[in-house]
């Protein structure tokens, strides 16, 4: 017997045929959506493929040149532990053009430090070279400044060397403390003994301040207020 109008059986089947039309517009709707933007979609996949291949391959070389560099840089400290500097600082002057960017860096501030060992003047224009490279990270560019600070307070103008190196001595600097310390020593050669003493007590006040260095300030500190200059900077010490 067919179902009643109004009947629960042909309310749920007028429910089913709406459904079914309904799914088949969805369907006909994703099957054009499908065909309009086929091609951009494939292409977009095959994008994230590829960029997820050279990613994976670039991090392989990444690896490979950065154990590469490694291995260097360990031969080039060995040869400086032998006493031969030449042939260290041969690597090191290749590895800051050819090796991976930290290994770069490091190798220009050993190459540095060597050169400074025989030519202070040379040594201080690559230290200040690398303390103005934007590209190399804030905490090597702070510590190349102040190794050229430990070779200029022996050849600069003791009150040109504390203009420039006032700043890098305020509260919140990495080095404050070395700094004062310099900047002690160029005081008391321009004959400023009350500038001198103002350095040193802020080295021994600031609690942050290495033990050693604290200690240091102390002994240069009876040194200042006997009037007596010492016959090495910090750097020599």
């Amino acid at each position: 017997m067919p179902p009643k109008l109004g009947s629960p059986n042909e309310e749920q089947e007028m429910a089913d045929f709406f459904r079914e039309v309904e799914e088949d517009y969805r369907r006909d709707q994703a099957i054009q959506f499908w065909k309009r933007y086929q091609n951009w979609i494939i292409a977009a996949a095959i994008l994230v493929i590829v960029a997820t291949a050279a990613w994976r391959v670039n991090a392989y070389f990444r690896g490979k040149a950065d154990a590469a560099a490694g291995g260097r840089y360990e031969a080039a400290l060995r040869s400086l532990r032998d006493g031969k500097a030449g042939d260290a600082v041969s690597v090191f002057d290749a590895l800051s053009h050819d090796a991976p960017k930290g290994y770069a860096a490091l190798a220009r501030l050993m190459s540095a430090d060597e050169l400074s060992a025989h030519d202070p003047k040379a040594g201080i224009k690559a230290f200040e070279a690398l303390a103005a490279d934007r590209v190399l990270n804030r905490p090597l560019r702070d510590l190349a400044r102040l190794r050229g600070a430990y070779l200029r307070v022996d050849s600069d103008d003791p009150k040109a060397f504390l203009q420039a190196y006032r700043p890098f001595a305020g509260p919140g600097e990495p080095y404050r403390n070395s700094y004062r310390e310099l900047l002690a020593l160029a005081a008391f050669k321009s004959g400023d003994e009350t500038a001198a003493g103002t350095w040193l007590d802020a080295i021994v006040t600031d609690p942050v301040a290495p033990a050693s260095l604290r200690r240091r300030a102390d002994a240069f500190l009876a040194l200042v207020q006997a009037g007596k200059l010492p016959d090495k900077s910090p750097a020599d010490k």
